[in-house]
């Protein structure tokens, strides 16, 4: 590292657990985060800053004004633009060292199980139970982990998934896939800014510590938010003996 990359990250490099040895892994690590609104937003821009080697960002939408409530990666400038377009923009500025690479598309099939065996981890900020589904099943058959989070109104939930352990459970664990889609999302029941903030920056800090392999991450917990009421719970997550995926 030269002397100004030492200077960016040295907050880190003055942390035992990160250290230069950490920094440098940072730097050769490769994260796909998928979605780019309320959680991907500070997902993709802490990422970025903290000196992840490669972000691959994918979202298929443009910016509206109603997403600039929460979606902090985007400005009033970037309204009309593609979404992965206004990302890059702003974390390119953030940090210029970090490769990013734009999918406008959605990620589905082959696509999808390409570029999770090519990520090192993998961050689901989407907003849909189907597309949840299909990372989870993609992430298991690569054996990549997953960091989940979500939020509706003033609550927000997060966990790992980590298919390397076996004793780890998957997203369909939690939620079995019944094809039917749940109508409780943003458009239709609202969310409270702060808390895709929170929810995303967790995440965030889940993806650091599981590429470097520090402290104990959310791999078995389900850390549940109230942001109404500021208050915090971790319950339990066990296998399910009858997941159709994970077993």
């Amino acid at each position: 590292m030269d002397d100004l990359t030492l200077q960016r990250y040295s907050r880190h490099l003055l942390l035992p657990q990160i250290d230069l040895a950490g920094q440098k892994k940072l730097g050769c690590s490769r994260a796909l985060v998928i979605g780019l609104g309320g959680l991907g937003s500070p997902v993709a821009l802490y990422l970025a800053s903290s000196g992840v080697g490669h972000l691959v960002i994918c979202d298929t939408d443009h910016v509206e004004l109603s997403n600039l409530q929460r979606q902090i990666i985007h400005t009033t400038k970037t309204i009309g633009q593609q979404k992965t377009k206004s990302a890059q923009n702003m974390l390119q500025a953030l940090n210029p060292h970090t490769q990013i690479t734009t999918i406008s598309e959605r990620l589905n099939g082959n696509n999808l199980h390409t570029q999770i065996a090519e990520a090192d981890i993998v961050i689901d900020a989407s907003d849909n139970f189907k597309t949840r589904f299909e990372i989870n099943k993609a992430c298991i058959t690569n054996r990549t982990p997953l960091i989940s989070g979500a939020v509706i109104q003033m609550t927000g939930q997060v966990t790992v998934f980590d298919s390397r352990k076996k004793s780890s459970p998957c997203y369909q664990c939690l939620y079995p896939d019944n094809d039917t889609e749940p109508t409780n999302n943003c458009n239709a029941n609202g969310v409270f800014a702060p808390t895709t903030g929170i929810i995303g920056s967790i995440q965030a800090a889940e993806t650091i510590k599981t590429l470097l392999g520090i402290g104990n991450n959310l791999c078995g917990r389900l850390l549940l938010i109230d942001a109404l009421n500021m208050s915090m719970r971790t319950i339990k997550l066990k296998k399910d003996p009858n997941c159709s995926v994970c077993f």
